[in-house]
């Protein structure tokens, strides 16, 4: 049976109005996106500070091994590393969900741009802070977490808005291991109404709009409220710029 399509018969507004009844089930699919999106930034936050830490304070012998975890997950493509953590535990006789999969490939790429962010973050903290810890009786695991860290953090918020810029987007290419999150969901659409693949993804696209300037803002609404007076980390931009270098 072939499926009549409203642009076919030059009805833009019927079009729409056709969009506009699956919007429930496209919002309903971006709550996929949005936990995929939080699931992955924690997995990076947590496995990202460890290796900036790594770098700054583990000396060669730690430091090696965290500066090729970052450069490995930093030049392996997004999708490949879906595929490879999707499709390469079935060769071993173990499945992976799909949004686990997902978690942990973009989680485990998003932790090596976070490293950078924090390892920035962290050396532009003077290193007389440190130094003062120390001479008070602190060890240095302590001064680390209760000095250094929380600085750390809310310095690396502007960089750290970039990085949630570009993962929110990463969110949609977990389609390809099977996640039904919103891009899968217009992919329904466009099957069912071919002509209505322009709109159905002008919509996506405005959604993600919506989404990465609404968090831009909360995290810059966030930055200011933390500021801290005579301390920023100049040139530090996440993934527009190689803090490595």
């Amino acid at each position: 049976m072939e499926v009549s399509s409203p642009i076919e018969k030059g009805i833009v507004i019927e079009g729409i109005a056709v969009i506009g009844g699956y919007l429930p089930d496209l919002l309903q699919a971006l709550l996929i996106n949005v936990q995929l999106l939080l699931a992955l930034l924690a997995v990076g936050l947590a496995i990202g500070t460890v290796i900036a830490l790594l770098q700054v304070y583990g000396g060669r012998f730690l430091g090696v091994p965290a500066f090729l975890y970052e450069w490995a997950f930093r030049s392996i493509p997004a999708l490949v590393l879906l595929f490879l953590f999707y499709f390469g535990p079935l060769q071993f006789g173990v499945s992976i969900p799909p949004f686990f999969a997902a978690t942990l490939a973009l989680g485990f790429r998003s932790s090596a741009y976070q490293s950078q962010i924090f390892r920035g973050a962290i050396q532009a903290i003077p290193q007389g802070q440190m130094m003062a810890a120390r001479s008070m009786g602190m060890s240095r695991v302590r001064a680390i977490v209760s000095i250094i860290l929380p600085q750390a953090f809310r310095l690396s918020l502007p960089a750290w808005s970039n990085e949630f810029s570009s993962v929110v987007k990463d969110t949609t290419l977990a389609y390809a291991v099977g996640l039904n999150e919103i891009l899968r969901h217009a992919r329904f659409i466009t099957e069912r109404y071919y002509n209505l693949a322009m709109l159905a993804y002008l919509t996506i696209a405005l959604i993600f709009l919506v989404l990465t300037y609404s968090g831009n803002w909360s995290l810059g609404w966030l930055e200011k409220r933390l500021r801290i007076p005579g301390l920023e980390m100049a040139g530090v931009s996440g993934r527009g710029r190689d803090l490595s270098k």
